[in-house]
Parts: structure tokens; C-alpha cells; sequence
């Protein structure tokens, strides 16, 4: 008969019999499941924070003998006794950290010590983070001469959505899931356009369509508009402010249909201008051909600039992520 393999049986407890054979002076091990492989290096940052001669994360994703992923699969030896303090799961926060505890994913996320969430829907949300931006543009076109005040915007943009995010989340705890599913609301609260001239415009045009939901959903559930303001004094106890609604909105929406939407032409003139800066300092065409084509190769993709961006630290959601590996880290050692 074939051998099971030992992978099947790995869980905390195993970790900490693995740990006891080392040497007293060998550091402790922590095996961290993530959800993707985009998460290794989020949750890589944080943990590098607090390794010390003592403490080692391992972080990994979920399956060893195949390649599932994905929050459920980082999250399924919840059941039993599998994680402790060896054995951790790392995962996005989505609304579940929102609802507080009114699904069963949720309950188990926000109550298990071993379990740490993002704080915000996702980690493209920090890689999003509104303070960090304009040196997100700076690593992609090395010219840091600031044309839009790119964390001001994001603010304006996210009072406008706060109203119509409060609605998306009492509809979700309600399990309403067609008055406004997360995908409608996500179209809603996209920029449908973006001019670096004009970039009222595009604020103008959101609110409009975020008034335009908000009268529709106030018709068809009066019910749950009589629970805004409660809902909303929820949401602030939490940490969603009015400024800062756009960490909890859908991380990949947020990228594509928000964020790259103002990069983009921000990157593009910066570019230009510093390219027309060179033709005009080159004292001769060959100069002029070489300086252009060093800065040019120079440059990165913002996609790529912004999966790299850890400009985040000092956002206040994850200043609590902090608090919960300083805890986990109190705990192991007792």
C-alpha cells in the first residue's frame, strides 16, 4: 500500500513536535497559510517586522499536494485543532471583518487568535494606499515633480462612496445579494473617466451616479434605511472613516477601475516632461538618443510599481495588523 504522505497530517501540533527536536537555541517556527501568491510578499514585510533570534515565519500557501488556493482553503483547518501557535492563517478581510460575526467564515476569522486578517477588503488595498501613490508615480517615471495631489483626490472620492459602501454592507449582512450585488456596486464606484486637466470631472460624474443608487436603494428597502446612521456609527467604530472608504472597497476593482485610471495620465505626463527636459538640456543629438534611452529603460510598468508599493506602514489599519502579530507573539511566549 502507498505510504500517506506526512503533509496530510501537518497542522500546529505537529509544527510544535517538529520544534521541540531542535536545539533550545534554534529559532521557533511559525508556518503562516496565505491565500495566493501575491500574498507571500504582504504578509513576507510584515512578518519580517518582528523575526528575531527566536521567532521564524514560514509562509506558504494552503495546499501542499496541489494547487488550491484561496481564502477558504487557507482558512479550512479552522475546523478541529489544527492551528495554534505554530500553524497561523493569513487572509484578506473581504466584509467578513465588516459584518462582525454575522456568517460563520466571519465569526471564525475575527475570533480565532490564529487567524490574521488585512483590516482592509484586501492587501491591493494597502498597495493602494492614497499617502504612498505619488511615489508610486515617482518609481515609475523617476520625476517627482507632484501635478495632482493624488491622496486628496482619493479622499474626495471616497466621501462620495461612503454612503453607498454603508448601504453595501448592511445589504451583505442581510444576505441581500441582488438589490446590489458587490459587483454592481464596484461598477458603480469606478471612475468612468479620468482627465488630469479636469479631475473634478470625474468626481462630478460619480456623485452623480452614487445619488442616482442612493435614492433607488432607499426605495427598495426602506427597511434598511430606517439602520443607516446605525450602520454607519458601526462602520467608524471599525476604522472606515469618510476619507478612507476606498481600503474597503474590492481590491482588484479598485486597482483597475480607480487607481490605474489616475496613474496612468499622471505617469504619462510625467514622462513627457522629463523627456522634453533632456531634448532640451542635450547639448547633441547622440546625447539627446542616449539620455532617452537610459531613463527610458529606467522606467517600470505602474501595475508592477503598485503589486511592489509598501507604502502603507503607516496606515492605521495596519497598525492593527501590527497589534495582532504583537499578541500572537505574547501569547507564544508565555
Amino acid at each position: 500500500m502507498k505510504p500517506k504522505p506526512l503533509t496530510k497530517y501537518l497542522n500546529s501540533d505537529f509544527v510544535a513536535a517538529a520544534n521541540a527536536l531542535r536545539p533550545k537555541k534554534a529559532q521557533h517556527r511559525i508556518v503562516a497559510y496565505v491565500e495566493s501568491y501575491d500574498d507571500i510578499s504582504f504578509w513576507r514585510t510584515l512578518f519580517d517586522e518582528f523575526e528575531s533570534e527566536k521567532i521564524h515565519f514560514e509562509v506558504m500557501l494552503p495546499a501542499r499536494t496541489n494547487l488550491s488556493k484561496g481564502k477558504k482553503q487557507a482558512m479550512m483547518n479552522m475546523l478541529g485543532s489544527a492551528f495554534g501557535k505554530n500553524m497561523i492563517a493569513c487572509v484578506d478581510s473581504d466584509y467578513d471583518y465588516l459584518i462582525q460575526g454575522t456568517t460563520e467564515t466571519s465569526r471564525r476569522m475575527i475570533e480565532s487568535p490564529y487567524i490574521l486578517h488585512t483590516y482592509t477588503y484586501a492587501i491591493e488595498n494597502y498597495q493602494c494606499y492614497a499617502e504612498g501613490l505619488h511615489q508610486v508615480c515617482v518609481q515609475c517615471t523617476l520625476n517627482d515633480t507632484k501635478i495632482l495631489d493624488i491622496a486628496e483626490f482619493m479622499k474626495m472620492y471616497s466621501r462620495i462612496c461612503f454612503p453607498l459602501f454603508v448601504w453595501s454592507v448592511m445589504l451583505y449582512r442581510v444576505h441581500d445579494l441582488s438589490t446590489m450585488p458587490l459587483l454592481k456596486f464596484s461598477d458603480i464606484v469606478k471612475l468612468t473617466s479620468f482627465t488630469l486637466g479636469h479631475p473634478e470631472q470625474s468626481l462630478r460624474q460619480l456623485n452623480q451616479r452614487v445619488k442616482h443608487n442612493l435614492a433607488m436603494l432607499a426605495r427598495r428597502r426602506p427597511d434598511l434605511r430606517e439602520k443607516f446612521e446605525a450602520q454607519k456609527e458601526e462602520l467608524l467604530k471599525l476604522g472606515v472613516t469618510e476619507e478612507t472608504t476606498y481600503l474597503y472597497v474590492q481590491g482588484h476593482h479598485l486597482v483597475s477601475g480607480v487607481v490605474l485610471r489616475i496613474l496612468s495620465p499622471v505617469c504619462r505626463s510625467l514622462r513627457h516632461s522629463r523627456e522634453e527636459e533632456i531634448q532640451r538640456l542635450a547639448y547633441h543629438r547622440v546625447q539627446c538618443t542616449n539620455e532617452l534611452s537610459a531613463y527610458r529603460n529606467s522606467q517600470c510598468d505602474i501595475a508592477f510599481a503598485l503589486r511592489r508599493n509598501t507604502n502603507y506602514k503607516e496606515a492605521a489599519p495596519y497598525e492593527r495588523l501590527r497589534e495582532d502579530v504583537r499578541r500572537l507573539l505574547e501569547s507564544i511566549n508565555r
